[in-house]
């Protein structure tokens, strides 16, 4: 073999190592698939929302998840998708229609990732800032063939066996609100410690309690400004519960607000207060998968919200002798096709690196899960 030959081999193998998936060396990665699960899902959270967060904070929770990539998050009947659809790519590997909830385009039931690990005897919880009858939340418990129908989405909420459920939401559950009148309250007492106040939720002892229900509002919780418990309080909380579960868990945990400022085209200040909240919350997660090697850890968006651009404040806006700052512009009121940032720690992590699909997502969790 001649040395050129030889030469041009020997590039080509490095390339092929350089391009071949990394394996993260770091805490969390003592195992090849993960014992426990937390999947984090920023609601609307495109580019530009994670570039306001850090402008405003320096630097990030997120920065400590070490591999990253970006989703194409298109649904099967349109380029730009809902939350439902979207959802449902993760949840269960599929691209479905905007507005189904873990039914198919075909609107059949399909399984969720949750499921699978419930019936793998995997404790399981969904934590989120909307009601927890809300499209995200929603694709990993129930199945009904239009996000709309909350009333069916609580029953079928209850039916989950979720161990641990966090949110708000309250009027779905009220039979006094009920069109049937079903008495889902209290049907949660009955299997759940159940809180309905931050202060609720602070004083719960995880080692003791095996199951856990909190609504804090009747419906959607208040914005991050105002809002208690926040969402790394929830997540906390989730994990004190979670922890629990020796065979392992799967959560789920939703910062929905981020996507409402950006349908409302609201200030950068508001942006900043949603994604600081949702990143304290990954900041919750990598703490307990650093104590807890053998935990994955995802963060992504279903889609980005609002085109959002971030540019520096124009001069007809500025009072004199004031410096200019970045401002949120936006190009639409609703949802945009652009691929969003995921970010991946912990056993299996290699596996989401790069540019994929969003029900690809769905497809490896459902892999890593069902083994």
């Amino acid at each position: 073999m001649n040395a050129r030959r030889t030469s041009s081999l020997l590039a080509l193998s490095f390339l092929l190592l350089a391009c071949a998936p990394a394996r993260y060396a770091g805490p969390g990665m003592a195992t090849e698939r993960p014992e426990r699960v937390i999947v984090l899902i920023g609601d609307g959270v495109g580019a530009s929302y994670w570039t306001a967060a850090r402008f405003a904070a320096g630097t990030l929770q997120t920065e400590r998840l070490p591999v990253g990539g970006l989703v194409d998050t298109r649904a099967s009947d349109a380029w730009i998708t809902d939350s439902a659809a979207g959802a449902t790519a993760y949840s269960a590997g599929i691209r479905t229609y905007n507005g189904a909830i873990a039914v198919g385009p075909d609107s059949v039931p399909v399984t969720t990732v949750l499921e699978v690990a419930r019936d793998r005897g995997w404790g399981t919880g969904i934590v989120s800032t909307s009601s927890v009858t809300h499209a995200t939340p929603a694709s990993f418990v129930a199945h009904v063939p239009s996000r709309t129908r909350q009333f069916e989405i609580a029953r079928d909420v209850v039916a989950s066996r979720a161990d641990v459920v966090l949110g708000g939401g309250t009027r779905w559950f009220d039979p006094a609100v009920r069109p049937d009148s079903a008495d889902l309250l209290g049907q949660l007492r009955t299997t759940h410690t159940f809180v309905g106040s931050a202060a609720e939720l602070a004083a719960v002892d995880p080692a003791s309690t095996r199951r856990l229900v909190g609504l804090f509002s009747a419906d959607q919780m208040p914005a991050a400004a105002e809002r208690t418990p926040t969402l790394p309080d929830m997540t906390r909380g989730a994990l004190g519960v979670l922890a629990n579960h020796q065979a392992g868990f799967f959560l789920v945990v939703e910062g929905s607000q981020p996507d409402w400022r950006g349908h409302d085209n609201r200030p950068i200040e508001e942006v900043v207060r949603e994604m600081l909240d949702f990143d304290a919350a990954v900041g919750v997660a990598m703490d307990f998968a650093d104590a807890h090697p053998g935990t994955l850890v995802l963060v992504v968006a279903d889609h980005e919200t609002g085109g959002l651009a971030i540019e520096l404040t124009p001069d007809s806006l500025r009072v004199e002798g004031e410096a200019r700052r970045p401002f949120a512009d936006y190009t639409t009121t609703g949802h945009t096709g652009q691929m969003v940032p995921l970010f991946a720690a912990g056993p299996g992590a290699e596996r989401f690196g790069g540019m994929k699909d969003n029900f690809e997502i769905g497809r490896i969790l459902m892999e890593l899960v069902r083994r």
